[in-house]
């Protein structure tokens, strides 16, 4: 029996939840998957899985040994890097989940860059804004938008979303133009629901030392940025809008900033991966090119990115 395959069929097996997924993700037969754990049972002389017909849990004795895997594994794949070099020339597929927004403005236009480095990784870039088991989807690393809450993650902040408040002329000349705070008690918004509670985002702002928040009522509100852009542009309210994606609408017409002396907080971009897993040189390699990236970016850039996480940090929501 292979000791180390099949500690790393284990803990596949344990990451996603299922023998089926796992066997794919490793490019094995599901039945040989299955009597890899067996035999690796047979050698401990002790049940690793519970198994029903509708889902798979780790017994008290596969949950410790499953922790003593991931350092072991992770041991041999550090060795292993150390002596081919792996840290200068990563190789294999590489997982990122982010959103759209990211997507088409920062990392797609400089990709070429990246494979340049790196040519022998293979990028899947997935979409999704909300939370995600990294583990169980098989992602490698996410990069997110909002507040750390998720302590199963380390978190690396690499830039920072400005947002500004926004209106098209057809809602401004209906409902006319803010021109302080007290004036919003009047307006409408277009609210954004959070993908993390459903619920509706109320606006941090402040001049100075002034801080307020405020949940304006709405005619609508969505969870995704694209729908949120148009509902402003077709002037059902006054949004929250980054300014980046503000910019072309503004220098068009399109849109007017309002409250301008009034900023909202700006939203921190980072990047997240399991923290009991080892650092793998492709992560690593992905992590620190973003990071330069969006240090880099006019738009994006963020005095505090490309910090390194520290221990007990919080982390970012998915």
């Amino acid at each position: 029996m292979d000791r180390l395959v099949s500690m790393q069929a284990f803990t596949r097996v344990v990451d996603v939840g299922s023998f089926a997924r796992a066997a794919e993700s490793l490019d094995l037969p599901k039945a040989t998957l299955t009597r890899l754990i067996q035999n690796l049972e047979t050698h401990l002389g002790v049940k690793l899985l519970h198994r029903t017909t509708r889902r798979i849990s780790v017994t008290t004795d596969g949950a410790a040994y499953y922790e003593r895997c991931v350092r072991i594994l992770a041991d041999v794949e550090e060795a292993e890097q150390s002596l081919t070099q792996q840290n200068n020339t990563p190789r294999g597929t590489l997982c990122v989940d982010t959103t759209a927004g990211l997507a088409q403005l920062v990392l797609i236009p400089r990709l070429h860059e990246f494979f340049a480095a790196y040519p022998e990784l293979k990028l899947e870039l997935t979409i999704n804004g909300k939370p995600i088991d990294l583990l169980k989807e098989g992602v490698d690393v996410v990069l997110r938008v909002g507040d750390p809450v998720d302590e199963t993650m380390v978190a690396r902040r690499i830039g920072q979303l400005r947002l500004g408040f926004y209106a098209s002329p057809l809602y401004l000349n209906r409902s006319g133009t803010p021109t302080q705070p007290g004036d919003l008690a009047q307006h409408k918004a277009v609210n954004y629901l959070s993908n993390r509670t459903g619920r509706e985002m109320p606006w941090p702002m402040g001049q100075g030392e002034q801080r307020t928040e405020m949940l304006l009522p709405s005619a609508i509100s969505t969870n995704d940025a694209d729908v949120y852009l148009a509902c402003a542009l077709e002037g059902h309210g006054i949004a929250r809008i980054s300014r980046v994606m503000a910019l072309p609408y503004v220098e068009s017409g399109r849109l007017i900033e309002v409250l301008p002396d009034w900023p909202t907080d700006s939203l921190p971009i980072s990047a997240m991966y399991p923290q009991n897993r080892h650092l793998s040189a492709k992560v690593r390699v992905f992590v620190n090119w973003a990071a330069d990236l969006f240090a880099r970016h006019p738009h994006f850039g963020d005095g505090q990115a490309g910090q390194r996480p520290q221990p007990g940090q919080p982390k970012l929501a998915a």
